[in-house]
C-alpha cells in the first residue's frame, strides 16, 4: 500500500513546493487549480504518513523479537505491542484502500435538480411539491443556494414539473443517489372511501457543466421568448421576459421563466441547456467501467422505481439498499436525508472495492 501512495506524496509534495513559487502566485487561474489539488490529496498523504510510522513500528518490533542478543524485556514490550500495530496497519491500509477508489469528476460540481410529476393525477402533482420542499430543507441544512429556474403548477396547488439550481460544496456528491422514480403511497384529500392511491414522479440530478465542457454552437440553437404564466402579477401578463431554448440537433428543450428579467431568465437557461447537454455528451462518451461504477447504485434512470414513501405506514424505504425507517412526515418536514445517503454511499464504496479487488 506504502508503495500506491509513494506518488500520490510526491506529487503533493511537488505541489506544495509549486505554492510558493512567484509565476504561480501570479496565475490565478493556476494557483486555483493547484490549491483544489492539494486539498484533495491532503487526507492520503496523512494516512499514508500514519501508514509509515505505524509501519516502521511494525517492522521494529519485529526486529527486536528476531534478535537473539535483544534484551528479554524489551522483546515482551515488543510482542505485546504487534497484535495493535498489526490491527492498526490494516485499517490504514483498508482506509487508504478506499481513498484511492475512483471518484466521479462530476462530485464537486452544482446541480440542476428536475422534478417531474409521474403516473398518480393531481396527486403525483402535490408529491412533487412535497419532494421539492424536502430537498430545500435538505439544500438548506447543507447551506447551498437554491433557485427556481422553471415550474409549471397543477390544478390541485402542485405541480406538473419544477427546476430548480442548487449551488454549494459537493452537491452533487451528495445528491446524485436521488435520481429515479419516487413512489409515494396515501390517501388523497378527495377519497371519500379512505383507500391509498398510488402516485408516482421522476427526479433527475444533472451536474451542471461549464461552459467548456460542451461544445455548444449557438447557431444551433433557437431561441423563443413568450409570456411566463402563473403566480407574478401585472408583469406575467405584460411582457414577454420567458425564454425556451432549443438545441436543434438533439431535440433538447428548456426553458426559464422565473425571473422579471429576460436577460437573466436567458442565462439561467443556458446554464440549464448545457447541464442537459453535458449529461448526454458524458452518456455517449462514458466507458463501460464507468457505466458500470455509475450504476452500482441504480442506473439513475428515469424508470427505475428507487423509493418509496408510504404515508399510512410512516414508512420511508429506499429499495436500493433495502433501507426503511418509519419516521416519514420528520424526513419530509426537515429534509433529513443524510442517514440514507450515507447508506448509499457506503453501498457504493463496498461494490467499488469488491469490484477493485478482482483486478
Amino acid at each position: 500500500m506504502l508503495e500506491k501512495l509513494r506518488p500520490l506524496f510526491d506529487r503533493f509534495e511537488e505541489i506544495t513546493a509549486l505554492l510558493s513559487s512567484p509565476e504561480i502566485l501570479t496565475d490565478s487561474k493556476r494557483l486555483q487549480k493547484l490549491s483544489k489539488e492539494q486539498s484533495k490529496l491532503s487526507s492520503i498523504v496523512d494516512v499514508y504518513l500514519e501508514l509509515q510510522r505505524t509501519n516502521e513500528d511494525f517492522e521494529g518490533n519485529t526486529a527486536i523479537l528476531a534478535d537473539p542478543d535483544e534484551d528479554p524485556e524489551m522483546k515482551e514490550m515488543a510482542k505485546a505491542e504487534l497484535p495493535d500495530l498489526k490491527k492498526a496497519l490494516e485499517d490504514l491500509s483498508q482506509k487508504a484502500q478506499i481513498m484511492l477508489l475512483p471518484t466521479d469528476p462530476d462530485d464537486d460540481k452544482n446541480v440542476i435538480l428536475e422534478i417531474r410529476a409521474g403516473t398518480g393525477g393531481d396527486e403525483a402533482g402535490l408529491f412533487v411539491g412535497d419532494l421539492l420542499r424536502m430537498y430545500m430543507k435538505f439544500a438548506e441544512s447543507n447551506k447551498w443556494q437554491v433557485e427556481i429556474m422553471d415550474s409549471s403548477e397543477s390544478s390541485s396547488g402542485g405541480y406538473k414539473e419544477v427546476v430548480c439550481s442548487i449551488e454549494g460544496k459537493n452537491v452533487y456528491s451528495r445528491l446524485k443517489f436521488e435520481s429515479g422514480v419516487h413512489r409515494v403511497q396515501r390517501v388523497p384529500a378527495t377519497e371519500t372511501q379512505g383507500r391509498v392511491h398510488t402516485s408516482a414522479c421522476t427526479v433527475a440530478i444533472l451536474p451542471e457543466s461549464e461552459n467548456v465542457e460542451v461544445e455548444l454552437n449557438m447557431a444551433d440553437v433557437r431561441i423563443d421568448t413568450y409570456r411566463a404564466s402563473g403566480a407574478g402579477g401585472q408583469h406575467i401578463n405584460k411582457t414577454d421576459s420567458a425564454i425556451r431554448l432549443t438545441h436543434e440537433p438533439t431535440g433538447i428543450v428548456v426553458q426559464c421563466q422565473e425571473e422579471r428579467s429576460q436577460i437573466k431568465n436567458k442565462a439561467k437557461a443556458m446554464k440549464y441547456l448545457n447541464a442537459k447537454l453535458y449529461d448526454v455528451q458524458m452518456s455517449e462518451t462514458k466507458s463501460t467501467e464507468d457505466a458500470m461504477r455509475k450504476g452500482m447504485v441504480g442506473t439513475g434512470d428515469r424508470s427505475e422505481r428507487i423509493r418509496t414513501y408510504n404515508y399510512p405506514q410512516g414508512r420511508f424505504t429506499d429499495h436500493r439498499v433495502n433501507m426503511t425507517v418509519y419516521r416519514l412526515e420528520e424526513i419530509m418536514q426537515s429534509g433529513e436525508l443524510n442517514d440514507i445517503i450515507n447508506a448509499l454511499a457506503a453501498d457504493q464504496q463496498t461494490k467499488l472495492l469488491e469490484h477493485e479487488s478482482q483486478f
